[in-house]
């Protein structure tokens, strides 16, 4: 009867352990969105005709997209005049600058840690077959919003050159739909300055200008002006402008390089403090 006893405990222990091992070889989908991601975003190429200004994209999504049910932040980067192209063959020339060529090239960090919280970005670089409007951006958002998991409280936008001054333009046109904008090597001049700082400045749109001192296409006077411009509103959060002492158009190569800081902080991680 003994014998029986310690048989039949043995047997029920083997299930428990089978049982157990059944489950941690399987984890949930509660257990992978507490991952903190360590692999690096997954880069695609989208040849989708998103608009008649959009014929294509990159997407990068966190390792563990497809295996969780979170929403994660959102960053659109916008290109320059320089890869302007269809969508379609010419799609890889965004791939020459901006965090589409980071993340192919391993150096989008996977995790951001800020204020003891883990994040990890979903990026998207559109290619514009021409110079985009505001609307032709919003649209593209639209999309973002309903095509990914998107934290739409974090939905943050940047780009270079002509994709700056699009990126600062966007901040005064649809300013309660951005949580931050990052602008470099081009801003909003002309007509629509004072309405896009104003627009800013009274939406508490927070604003992280980069800019070289000596570009020869686009005048430091430009981004100086911007931000002076913002502060004559009295924005509840001051703008940032940080210029690099080279003169040179190409301020991103370094803006965008995770390990540049202020503060201790690189562009993402200054973003991922504000929420819309």
């Amino acid at each position: 009867m003994r014998t029986l006893s310690r048989f039949l405990l043995l047997v029920f222990c083997n299930i428990l352990l089978l049982v157990a091992c059944k489950k941690n070889a399987n984890p949930s989908q509660a257990d992978y969105n507490a991952i903190v991601e360590t692999q690096p975003p997954v880069l695609k190429a989208v040849t989708q005709k998103i608009s008649d200004a959009i014929g294509g994209y990159y997407v990068s999504l966190p390792f563990y997209y497809d295996k969780t049910n979170k929403k994660y932040p959102l960053l659109v980067f916008l290109h320059g005049g320089g890869q302007v192209g269809n969508g379609q063959i010419d799609l890889p020339l965004l791939l020459n600058d901006g965090v589409a060529e980071l993340v192919q090239d391993k150096k989008f960090p996977a995790n951001f840690n800020v204020d003891g919280k883990n994040f990890s970005f979903i990026t998207l670089t559109p290619q514009f077959n021409r110079y985009p409007s505001d609307a032709d951006v919003k649209g593209f958002l639209d999309f973002a919003r309903k095509s990914y998991r998107i934290d739409t409280a974090r939905i943050y936008l940047s780009g270079l050159s002509m994709g700056g001054t699009v990126s600062a333009n966007m901040g005064g046109e649809y300013t309660d739909q951005l949580a931050a904008i990052v602008p470099i090597a081009g801003v909003t001049t002309g007509s629509i300055l004072q309405n896009t700082c104003n627009n800013i400045a009274t939406g508490k749109l927070p604003v992280w200008v980069f800019h070289n001192t000596g570009d020869p296409s686009t005048s430091v006077s430009d981004p100086i002006n911007f931000v002076s411009t913002i502060n004559t509103f009295h924005p509840a959060i001051a703008p940032k402008l940080t210029l690099f002492n080279s003169n040179v158009h190409d301020a991103w190569t370094e803006a965008i390089n995770p390990k540049y800081k202020e503060n201790g902080m690189n562009m993402y991680e200054w973003m991922l403090h504000y929420t819309r």
